[in-house]
């Protein structure tokens, strides 16, 4: 187990004083627009993610580096607090809405690589993680596709692009760096009058060529819509490449844009790898591993996505991200495109 003073250096939600429960409701990180939160919902004070976590023993900080090796065990084994009791009505609905506000909605992605070309096109399914392991979403790289595109949907067998239960999708550009996630709306070249039909941008994943080589974590921006008064979520409907939430990003045009970060994990000398706690809910090293931030308040993790075996991994996710965004987010990690390992 890590001792206690790497646990300090570590700088992490578990060992820091809470401050940010009183300072700010971390909602009002997200919000873009319109008035300032009602006051009935400014009551409803969310903690941090970290002040969830007081109650769990803080584990050994896991690695989170490309490093060989497992990563090492705290003395006394801690059990994964299942996820709170989610009533999933309608799956459509739940998973394009923000998680509850002070409620950690805790998943599990499992990668099935059977089957004829699931090596090279593996399918991924979103669960719940609780004791009834509620389908949410299933996830696949499309053929043929110059740029890897993945398709989500809300039945794990069909994942056809025309098909009913098609959610989203994920695209990439022809490095691999980029990534947008779209919800299931139009084209906007097959735009209604209105543009009431067309397609949303939900989020946009940016990930920096490492200058390290090969060698270190991966640096992650992701890019989401802001929320409004009501917390829901600003629509943004591009009506071309040059409107999407990238470009918006990149040229700081950032009204009802948001930007996140991946927590930047700290060197630890002694295990000689880069680590970041995940209060138990992470248990084996991988690049793969992160967690997502407001840089205004590192506390407030938003997602945090990690592997506990070889082919299943913990994601969890708070307000103001949706299912679909946070499952899209984390089936960009898994391209085999990404210059940035």
């Amino acid at each position: 187990a890590a001792t206690s003073s790497d646990e300090e250096d570590d700088s992490d939600s578990s060992t820091k004083p809470i401050r940010s429960e009183k300072k700010k409701n971390p909602a009002s990180l997200f919000q873009t627009g319109g008035d300032p939160p009602k006051e009935k919902k400014s009551k409803k004070k969310v903690p941090p993610k970290g002040a969830e976590s007081e109650a769990e023993t803080p584990e050994a900080q896991q690695k989170n580096s490309n490093k060989k090796g497992k990563a090492k065990k705290s003395k006394k084994k801690e059990e994964r607090p299942p996820s709170p009791v989610i009533e999933v009505d309608n799956l459509e609905e739940f998973v394009l809405q923000p998680a509850p506000q002070g409620v950690t909605v805790k998943c599990r992605v499992t990668r099935d690589k059977k089957g004829m070309d699931r090596g090279l096109y593996p399918t991924y399914y979103l669960h719940l993680d609780n004791d009834k392991k509620v389908f949410l979403l299933a996830g696949r790289k499309r053929k043929k596709s110059k740029t890897s595109n993945y398709l989500i949907s809300i039945d794990p067998t069909d994942l056809s692009r025309g098909g009913e239960n098609f959610i989203g999708k994920l695209r990439s550009n022809l490095m691999g760096t980029r990534f947008t996630v779209f919800d299931n709306g139009a084209n906007p070249d097959r735009a209604n009058a209105d543009w009431s039909n067309v397609r949303q941008e939900l989020s946009a994943v940016v990930y920096e060529t490492n200058v390290l080589g090969f060698k270190g974590p991966r640096k992650m921006t992701v890019i989401i819509p802001g929320m409004n008064a009501d917390c829901e979520r600003v629509p943004i409907r591009p009506r071309n490449d040059n409107d999407g939430l990238l470009m918006r990003w990149q040229n700081r045009n950032m009204d009802n844009v948001i930007e996140l970060h991946n927590k930047a994990p700290v060197w630890n000398d002694e295990t000689q790898s880069y680590v970041l706690n995940f209060h138990g809910r992470v248990t084996h090293a991988s690049v793969k591993n992160f967690q997502i931030v407001h840089s205004s308040d590192p506390d407030y993790i938003v997602m945090q996505f990690g592997r506990v075996a070889d082919d299943a991994f913990t994601m969890d996710y708070n307000y103001p991200l949706c299912a679909v965004q946070a499952f899209a987010i984390a089936l960009s990690s898994f391209d085999g495109k990404l210059a940035c390992e």
